[in-house]
């Protein structure tokens, strides 16, 4: 490795022996009901469905975050990494809930189901950080975002009474935000830097990792849901009408009526994250399809807006779209399941007790609130812990760059198409 770039012999690999070592230590020997972590009772019907959401963070998430030209292997590397030590720290975090009698023990299987599906908080915090964050400040971030989500999901719990999987379908929103926040603490990249965008080969990929994000999303919102069914079924029309409003609304707003992969590549997830607070409980088709449509219209509609004022008034790159791609489709959910829920509960009572109508809201209301506000404020606070010099600041002319971390070849570099991909679309006459 050229001496201008920084090892990480001396940090990353101890700091995740630590880490081993503690999580070693606490399930050796203080792991509860051991009796139950491996009981069958989950397994027959239950692993599919966790495999399913196992592939949907591994898999697509991995493969999402390849949207730079120059940090495929860190895209992929480093979310596998975050994803494996996040998973035992989770585990670990509700190890803890249930000794302080915080929480009930739900057995291995489901709380290892729990534990990949926070994850999806981390992966998408990731993406709006992408290429600025080194290994350590990645593994930090990730461990501190993950002990305050469970947190934030323990205040919901506790005190708002929100059902246990309703506050797990807060981890869009909670990822998107801690992510915004996160990445506004670090340097902004010079304006010139040509490291910070796509080639072919990195949209396709990319939009790989957006198909097996959508395949499995039914799977992922309808795992812990009391109505399966439902939440399977309403997912998948979601998904479906968000994926064709995206085309829709692409032709429709570039400048030549081209489909934009951009568009694609976010809007078609827009009704998955819609339509998570909701799936479980909505009894008509067309009440999802309507919330698919919604959220691919904000998503795109969104991405203008953010990226012509919002982010160069903040001074923000969000270098994977998080803001737009999960944080807007989230607010629009849980705006979604207020409304339905005052109107599902007022239909019922016939409108007559009112009162009980002003506590859902404010339950509801509460939640969110609750939720984005602790994703800003730590995020914040966590950007700023993770600029400490202790952390080896990546200077802002590396980023976005695979050859900081990663042994690469020289042809791979210096190769700005993308290596033998860009030779093989050639020859194929998809490109001139």
């Amino acid at each position: 490795m050229p001496s201008r770039y920084l090892s990480f012999r001396c940090s990353v690999p101890w700091l995740i022996l630590f880490l081993e070592t503690l999580f070693l230590i606490r399930f050796f020997f203080c792991f509860p009901d051991v009796g139950n972590i491996y009981s069958p009772t989950w397994l027959p019907g239950f692993y599919p469905e966790f495999q399913d959401v196992n592939h949907m963070v591994l898999f697509g998430f991995g493969f999402f975050l390849m949207v730079l030209r120059r940090y495929g292997f860190s895209s992929t590397g480093l979310n596998f990494l975050l994803i494996v030590l996040g998973v035992q720290c989770s585990v670990l975090v509700e190890d803890l809930l249930v000794l302080l009698r915080v929480e009930e023990s739900g057995g291995g299987m489901e709380s290892l189901a729990k534990a990949v599906m926070s994850m999806t908080a981390v992966a998408i915090s990731t993406g709006a950080v992408l290429g600025k964050a080194n290994p350590v400040q990645l593994i930090v971030m990730s461990l501190v975002e993950l002990i305050i989500f469970y947190m934030s999901r323990y205040i919901n719990r506790r005190f708002l009474q929100v059902p246990d999987d309703r506050t797990l379908m807060h981890v869009h929103l909670f990822g998107a935000y801690f992510g915004v926040a996160v990445t506004s603490r670090f340097p902004e990249p010079p304006p010139g830097l040509d490291k910070n965008r796509s080639t072919p080969k990195s949209d396709l990929f990319s939009m790989l990792g957006t198909v097996f994000v959508w395949v499995f999303w039914p799977s992922f919102n309808s795992i812990l849901a009391a109505y399966k069914m439902e939440a399977v079924l309403n997912t998948y029309f979601a998904l479906a009408v968000s994926a064709v409003t995206a085309f829709m609304l692409s032709a429709l707003t570039s400048k030549d009526g081209k489909f934009r992969m951009t568009h694609i590549h976010s809007a078609v997830l827009a009704g998955g994250v819609t339509i998570s607070y909701t799936a479980h409980s909505i009894q008509h088709p067309w009440i999802a399809m309507i919330l698919g449509l919604l959220g691919s219209v904000i998503t795109i509609l969104g991405s203008h807006c953010l990226q012509k004022c919002f982010n160069p008034a903040f001074k923000l790159q969000d270098t994977s779209g998080v803001h737009f791609t999960f944080g807007l489709p989230a607010v629009l959910g849980a705006v979604a399941a207020v409304v339905l829920c005052v109107v599902e509960e007022g239909i019922a009572t016939q409108w007559d007790n009112l009162s009980s109508l002003g506590y859902l809201v404010f339950v509801d209301v509460g939640a969110f609130c609750q939720t984005i506000s602790t994703a800003l404020i730590t995020g914040l606070i966590t950007g700023l812990i993770l600029n400490i010099k202790l952390l080896k600041t990546v200077h802002v002319s590396k980023y976005f760059d695979d050859q900081f971390y990663w042994e690469v070849s020289f042809r791979i570099m210096s190769d700005p198409g993308g290596g033998s991909f860009s030779t093989l679309m050639r020859n194929s006459r998809y490109l001139n």
